[in-house]
């Protein structure tokens, strides 16, 4: 989706407002004043709220940056998914901000097919690439050549967003969400 300098500018103001008070306070008149125009400059932006809602799912998507890690996969697999994990789950500010928005948009795209098709995509995509990893550490040696990597990757994925949900609500240390991660990861990777 493409934005316009204006449609971005409040895109963006409403992704602010949804990660501090949820999607329920998203609104033209909310937008405006979080972006200091006037609400007639919001509806000329966007003519539908749900304009106005995929537009901030795109900002999302084009903002939301993956953790950079070294190789993927490397030095193990195990302690790569484990950094990749601990990476993305809400355990700072910014994160949850960001996983509050994932997840209200999570929630919308069980009524909008476009936002579900481009969450579905992403999942995919994420899957597939742990599942590559997962073959070539089995092709290396690194785990048991009965790993079933798409069920890797499933439950990786799973994992990851039902932690990230529990998080938000009752957050945990690192190091102690560190440990969780590996044991489900080990337990994963030995199956």
């Amino acid at each position: 989706m493409q934005l316009t300098p204006r449609q971005t500018e409040f895109a963006d103001a409403a992704l602010r407002l949804l990660a501090r008070d949820g999607m329920a306070a998203v609104s033209f008149r909310t937008v405006a004043a979080e972006a200091a125009m006037s609400v007639g400059a919001v509806q000329k932006a966007f003519p539908t709220k749900d304009e106005m809602l995929r537009a901030m799912f795109a900002r999302l998507r084009a903002t939301a940056s993956a953790p950079v890690l070294s190789e993927p996969g490397r030095p193990t697999l195990s302690g790569w998914l484990v950094d990749l994990m601990v990476a993305v789950l809400p355990l700072d500010a910014p994160r949850r901000a960001a996983e509050l928005q994932g997840a209200a948009f999570a929630e919308r795209a069980a009524f909008d097919p476009v936002i579900a098709d481009a969450v579905a995509s992403s999942d995919r995509e994420l899957r597939a690439a742990i599942a590559g990893l997962v073959n070539r550490a089995r092709a290396e040696g690194e785990v048991p050549a009965t790993v079933d990597a798409d069920a890797v990757a499933w439950g990786v994925l799973a994992f990851m967003q039902g932690m990230a949900s529990q998080l938000l609500y009752d957050p945990a240390p690192e190091d102690a969400v560190r440990r969780q991660c590996g044991w489900v990861v080990d337990g994963l990777l030995s199956a």
